[in-house]
This record gives structure tokens, C-alpha cells and sequence, in this order.
């Protein structure tokens, strides 16, 4: 039986996508650990941010957020899986595999699954409609092998080798717009913000570049001989 990737779109009454329908120029990638949701929002104007923030918060205690001092900022909140009849609930149901992150947009939320067999997805597509849920399959396919091995892509095989100051070092300088084009603020104006000496500073966040290229190169080898057409057809939007 053939693995299948499936891209649907859902639109129902649920916090996350209220924001995206009250909010529509907004954009959110949200990812989950079971304990914390990790929110990235991407906002035209700080009055947009600010609406969206407020509304987490009134569902989930906020633990954390950084900001680019532009469009991007994440925002760690408590949990909100358990929250009945939420799609992630039902892709539990019927033992599909959620590729995330999920996306909202303009009062969407965008998933990526893998269903390993036909009749699972069937009766998942079902049970949305069931229960009401207004939605859109945008692509279903039988795997072909390169995104199958895209999968094994994971967080321990990026960072497991990264230590705490090379973390910091890497999020320091994201928050500080250093990796935006043009850069923000160079490495001797956030090292003396963050009262460090240059160097130190400097020394924590090229190798933790390093570790991460190093990393990566295998799976930019890999992705590099998919087709290009096929390429395209990864993205959910």
C-alpha cells in the first residue's frame, strides 16, 4: 500500500483560526510539543501584532516571545492540543502522521499529512464534514521518495550538537534582525547590548552557524536532487 501526502485547508470556530479571520493579513506558523505551542507571527504592522497577542493570550499562558523589531515575532505559549474536536485531535483519530507546522491565513489553516492508509484518510475527510468543518483538499498524492525522505529531517539531528551559549548566540542575533537583508545591527552593536565582549560573542555564533550548515548539507543534497517541478509542489502555498 502506498503512502499518501495530503495538503487541505480547514476553516471552523476554533481560537487560532478566529485570529487569522479577525486578523486577515496576518500569518501565523504554529508548532506544538504536547506542552507549549511555538507561534511565529508574521505582521504588517505592530497594531496587528499587538491584536494577535492579546488574543493568544486569552486561551494559553504566554511564557516567552521574542521579536525581529520588524514583521516577525514568536511568541512560546502553554498548550491548547486537548481542546475538543480540534483537527489535530481528529488526525489522532485515525492514526495520521501531521507534518508540521500548520499554517492560518486569511481564516485557513493549512496541514500536512501523511497517511499511510487509504481508508484512515477516508474516514478522517468524513469525520470533518461531520462534524461540520468546512474544507478543501488541495493536494493528494501517492509518495514518490524524496518527500518521504525529507521527513527524516528532525530537531536532534539539527541541534543536538549546538550548546547553550551557541543557542543564544543564534536567537540573539535572529531577534536583533542580524539575518534580515539588509542586517539590522551588526555583531559588535548586539554584543555590547547584550554586554559581551565581541569576540566571545562572535566566537559562540560561528560555530553554532557551522554546526548548523554542517548539518544541513545532506539535506540540501538530498532536496537538491528532487526535480524542480517537484520542488514547487512542496510548498503549501
Amino acid at each position: 500500500m502506498p503512502l499518501y501526502e495530503v495538503v487541505l485547508k480547514v476553516t471552523h470556530d476554533c481560537p487560532f483560526c478566529n485570529i487569522s479571520k479577525k486578523l486577515p493579513m496576518l500569518k501565523m506558523f504554529l508548532w506544538c510539543n504536547d506542552e507549549y505551542d511555538v507561534v511565529e507571527i508574521i505582521s504588517g504592522t505592530p497594531e496587528e501584532y499587538s491584536t494577535a497577542r492579546n488574543e493568544l493570550a486569552k486561551f494559553g499562558k504566554i511564557v516567552r516571545e521574542t521579536s525581529d523589531s520588524q514583521q516577525v515575532h514568536i511568541v512560546i505559549k502553554t498548550c491548547q492540543c486537548n481542546v475538543e474536536n480540534s483537527v489535530g485531535q481528529n488526525i489522532d483519530a485515525f492514526n495520521l502522521l501531521h507534518v508540521s507546522p500548520v499554517v492560518y491565513e486569511q481564516g485557513w489553516e493549512y496541514y500536512r499529512i501523511v497517511a499511510f492508509r487509504h481508508r484512515d484518510l477516508k474516514g478522517f475527510l468524513q469525520r470533518l464534514e461531520d462534524r461540520g468543518f468546512v474544507f478543501d483538499v488541495l493536494r493528494k498524492a501517492p509518495f514518490d521518495g524524496f518527500i518521504a525522505s525529507s521527513l527524516a529531517l528532525t530537531a536532534d539531528a539539527l541541534f543536538s550538537d549546538l550548546t547553550e551559549k551557541q543557542m543564544d548566540a543564534l536567537m540573539t542575533a535572529y531577534s536583533h534582525g542580524y539575518y534580515r537583508l539588509p542586517r539590522k545591527a551588526d555583531v559588535q552593536t548586539i554584543a555590547s547590548q547584550r554586554r559581551l565582549p565581541r569576540t566571545t560573542f562572535q566566537e559562540h555564533l560561528k560555530k553554532a552557524e557551522n554546526k548548523l550548515i554542517v548539518s544541513l548539507i545532506p539535506y540540501i543534497q538530498l532536496f537538491k536532487q528532487t526535480p524542480e517541478e517537484k520542488r514547487k509542489s512542496l510548498s503549501i502555498k
